[in-house]
């Protein structure tokens, strides 16, 4: 597949800069990839199109105020975005992408809120192993949420850029198919019979990193890790459906099909042709062009028919991205 397939044009105006308020009055598109129907809802009509004995499964990661200046020795400013932990054996060394990436190089020292932290190793792709005394620290004290280049930097924006349900440090970035849910639609969610399960995916540059190859086979994902609860794992295997709350989700549950594994490193990259295992049907948001979850949601539904919804979307001025309105496919996935 040429990665030119996956362009489309959209109003910039379409763009959203903020959260519908309140979060479930957001605009929902349902399509059905068994008949090609295409409808049109409000976010708190979800739980209308769910059943007893479907499972709903969110990612409860929580996203670190991950973004961080730093200064050069001699002087110049240093953006870094923390992507992971590198583990105890790195001696608190963190992932990061860091630009201008160019001026940097091993062992050099940056001073970042007050403190000094080492640059250790180049990682490849802008990416550099940082280490410092307490990194985590750190961020909670200087860092700031790392929106999207899209999103105008307020203090709103931040403070809206989490889900209700986040709970597990460890994201560069939002699961943002969650962004629609408010303790009022998950109570609605299980007053329908659903049940509500949860798992973890830090989301890091495998998720957002564009795609840059013009064969999409040939771009290569960076690993995120993930990680399945015993008890997320039991109901998702007796569901009657899987409802993936986003593509971190459906990366999370089919990276566990695919390797019978409930914590590891997802290199996972969904395109079409790929077999489904897990999941029956998936919420999400409508996605950047040129983007893998915009092929990973052609891989659930069809090529056709997600090109069909999105110029649907734009005809009816939907909202976009991160903080944009939700589309919910069923049918797709190991249904069809």
């Amino acid at each position: 597949m040429l990665t030119s397939e996956l362009d489309y044009e959209l109003p910039e105006d379409l763009i959203a800069q903020s959260p519908a308020e309140p979060r479930d009055a957001s605009r929902l598109m349902v399509v059905d990839a068994s008949d090609g129907g295409i409808s049109h809802h409000v976010f708190r009509d979800l739980p209308s199109f769910l059943a007893p004995g479907d499972a709903l499964v969110l990612n409860e990661t929580k996203v670190l105020p991950a973004r961080m200046f730093a200064q050069r020795p001699g002087g110049g400013k240093v953006e870094m975005l923390f992507l992971r932990d590198l583990g105890s054996a790195s001696g608190g060394a963190w992932e990061a992408l860091a630009r201008p990436s160019k001026r940097l190089r091993p062992g050099l020292t940056l001073s970042a809120g007050g403190e000094k932290v080492e640059v250790v190793e180049r990682l490849g792709d802008g990416r550099w192993s940082i280490r410092g005394r307490d990194l985590p620290g750190l961020m909670r004290r200087a860092g700031r949420m790392p929106l999207p280049p899209y999103i105008q930097p307020t203090e709103a924006a931040e403070v809206a850029y989490q889900t209700v349900y986040a709970k597990t440090p460890g994201s560069a970035a939002a699961p943002t198919a969650g962004f629609h849910f408010t303790p009022e639609t998950l109570a609605a969610v299980e007053r329908a019979g659903a049940g509500i399960s949860r798992v973890t995916l830090h989301v890091g540059t495998g998720t957002f990193t564009p795609v840059r190859t013009e064969r999409l086979e040939d771009h290569r994902m960076h690993a995120e890790h993930y990680s399945v609860p015993e008890s997320t794992a039991r109901t998702v295997e007796g569901a009657n459906r899987v409802v993936a709350v986003g593509t971190t989700v459906a990366r999370t549950l089919e990276s566990r099909a695919a390797s019978g594994e409930r914590e590891g490193e997802s290199t996972l990259f969904v395109y079409p042709g790929f077999r489904w295992r897990a999941v029956d049907a998936l919420l999400t948001n409508f996605h950047l062009p040129r983007s893998t979850l915009l092929a990973m949601v052609m891989s659930f539904a069809g090529e056709g028919l997600v090109r069909e919804a999105y110029r649907a979307a734009v005809e009816e001025r939907y909202r976009f991205y991160s903080f944009g309105d939700a589309m919910l496919l069923l049918n797709g996935g190991r249904s069809r």
